[in-house]
């Protein structure tokens, strides 16, 4: 197991590097730039334009820039200065990542408790009424695009429904705590109810869909009508035998998703105002602003080669029959 991520850890070392001098470019192919605002601005002249894109060293050709930004960040894990704000990119990802993974674990763990029974219970009772509601519910989920599904929360919840007791809007529309508060855990709890929930909800019919299908070609495998012959009760059969291997093909989609996850759901962050990695990445992105970019861009991208090495590792401890020896 150790040699396989050795060298899978070691695989991964000319992976980064090419989806590196790839990301570097893509995003230097976008049109604008940091100073495109300054170059319409009339009451600055060209000179000065040009003497800031010399100290941003965006008069440099792409390969010099690539060199030097791709050198500061393996021998000095420096990932650059933020051009609008001139804060090191790394203590900005890092203010953000703590509130992304508190929005995302929360509604991925919700995610996963609901979603696995759901899709269990649909799959045990095939074509039931039971099973066509939640077939509809995970077909709405998965059609509801989720920034809509937001904005609609916002407005039932914060415009048209108020607190009886206090008159005010029954939940919050966006931020981590009300303003002039006292930042309070139960402040946070419940900032946190909107955005996670609609997070949750979509998360929630797409795995109990995947998992619906991957439980009904489980329980229709040979060895399970083999354990049925047997005299194992249907709970046994299910649980025991089943839901395990049925698992398997969750763990590859989790492993895929959870970049995604881990960028922090551009759009609930946008829409709610949750002070995360998306959000940090949308304002980049709005201004141009690279080495932020680059920055986000480039841990998502460890984010996926590390899930992928986990996925294959989770394999093994969920099936005896995986060895990587």
């Amino acid at each position: 197991m150790q040699t396989y991520v050795l060298r899978r850890t070691l695989q991964a070392i000319p992976l980064l590097f090419i989806l590196s001098v790839m990301l570097f470019l893509v995003v230097r192919a976008a049109p604008g730039g940091p100073l495109a605002q300054a170059e319409r601005n009339p009451n600055i002249t060209q000179e000065q334009i040009e003497r800031q894109r010399q100290r941003l060293g965006l008069d440099q050709p792409l390969a010099v820039q690539y060199a030097q930004w791709m050198g500061a960040v393996v021998f000095e894990g420096d990932l650059g200065q933020s051009i609008k704000s001139r804060r090191p990119v790394s203590e900005m990802i890092l203010e953000r990542i703590p509130n992304t993974l508190m929005l995302v674990g929360i509604a991925f763990a919700i995610t996963l408790i609901v979603a696995i029974p759901l899709g269990a219970i649909s799959a045990r009772k095939q074509y039931s009424a039971l099973d066509y509601t939640i077939t509809t519910f995970t077909f709405a989920g998965q059609s509801v695009p989720i920034y809509w599904m937001g904005l609609m929360a916002i407005l039932i919840f914060y415009v048209w429904l108020d607190n009886p007791f206090t008159g005010r809007p029954l939940l919050p529309a966006g931020g981590m705590y009300s303003l002039g508060g006292d930042k309070s855990f139960g402040d946070l709890l419940w900032h946190l109810v909107l955005p996670v929930g609609t997070l949750s909800l979509a998360w929630i019919a797409w795995y109990s869909r995947f998992f619906r299908a991957s439980m009904l070609e489980v329980l229709n495998a040979d060895y399970v009508r083999t354990a049925r012959a047997k005299g194992l009760t249907n709970q046994s059969v299910i649980y025991v035998h089943a839901l395990r291997n049925a698992v398997m093909p969750l763990v590859t989609m989790i492993a895929l998703d959870i970049p995604t996850m881990f960028a922090g759901a551009l759009f609930i962050e946008t829409i709610f105002s949750w002070p995360g990695m998306g959000r940090l990445f949308w304002e980049a992105a709005r201004g141009r602003d690279y080495p932020v970019l680059l920055g986000v861009v480039m841990i998502n991208a460890a984010v996926i080669v590390v899930a992928n090495i986990v996925a294959d590792l989770l394999y093994a401890m969920i099936d005896p029959r995986v060895q990587y020896e």
